[in-house]
């Protein structure tokens, strides 16, 4: 990974949980319309880059690898609250058990989506050298982004809501953001064998998969079985931006 990717991972994460300390009386929808866009994205690139990735090396378990991905998913959000779905739901006074089960949960998540990165490029088969920066497995890395984005906005958000002082959610907040460039940078000075990295990816696809899948029946507003056309329009974006990136 370049040092740009490493700041705009760090920093796009901050930045956006960083509005929630502006932002108290904040407008949900957008939020939600940005995991719509983040959520159809995330289902786009998994489906066309990260998933074919895989298979791609022949490894006969690999998809026990993607089912523990996406059972593993359930099991953090468990800790995590949903936060990695936008989840808003403050506790006053909740204590810092609750807020340890969250940032468990999410730096958890985090870690594990951080430590393909650097050597995703091998895995997808993308020259090192003379590339468009859109062309060397970025499409992982700004998945990562788009949810982690709205994450930080919810954690921030949630602690605020059940009394933590700001200057601990700032603190818990750069922990976070910190988690998946930390991954990556320990896998970036590791030798990674080609099938521990084809493990690892499968199963942040695992994870991936439910994640977007989540996101995208969560859309149905108030449980209509309707989606508002501002929805549609934000999964129609970000699916199509998923195909792009294939083409």
């Amino acid at each position: 990974m370049e040092i740009w990717e490493y700041l705009l991972l760090f920093v796009s994460v901050a930045l956006g949980g960083g509005l929630a300390f502006f932002l108290r009386q904040f407008r949900s929808r957008w939020v939600q319309l940005l995991l719509a866009f983040s959520g159809a994205y995330i289902l786009g690139i998994t489906a066309l880059h990260l998933l074919p990735s895989v298979y791609h090396e022949q490894q006969a378990t690999i998809g026990l690898w993607v089912l523990f991905g996406f059972f593993l998913q359930l099991i953090l959000e468990q800790l995590s609250k949903g936060v990695e779905h936008g989840h808003i739901h403050a506790h006053h006074h909740a204590g810092s058990g609750f807020a340890i089960s969250i940032m468990l949960g999410l730096c958890l998540h985090a870690f594990l989506e951080g430590l393909p990165l650097s050597h995703y490029h091998e895995l997808a088969h993308i020259p090192h050298a003379d590339h468009r920066w859109w062309e060397n497995g970025n499409h992982l890395l700004f998945g990562i982004i788009l949810h982690k984005i709205p994450a930080a906005f919810a954690l921030v958000t949630i602690l605020l809501r059940s009394d933590f002082k700001p200057p601990v959610a700032l603190g818990m907040l750069l922990i976070f953001a910190s988690m998946s460039p930390l991954a990556a940078t320990l896998a970036d000075v590791s030798d990674w064998g080609t099938r521990w990295l084809v493990q690892i990816v499968a199963i942040v696809v695992g994870s991936f998969l439910h994640i977007s899948t989540t996101i995208l029946f969560e859309s149905d507003d108030r449980h209509q079985h309707r989606i508002s056309w501002k929805k549609l329009l934000a999964i129609g974006l970000g699916l199509g931006m998923g195909i792009l990136s294939a083409v």
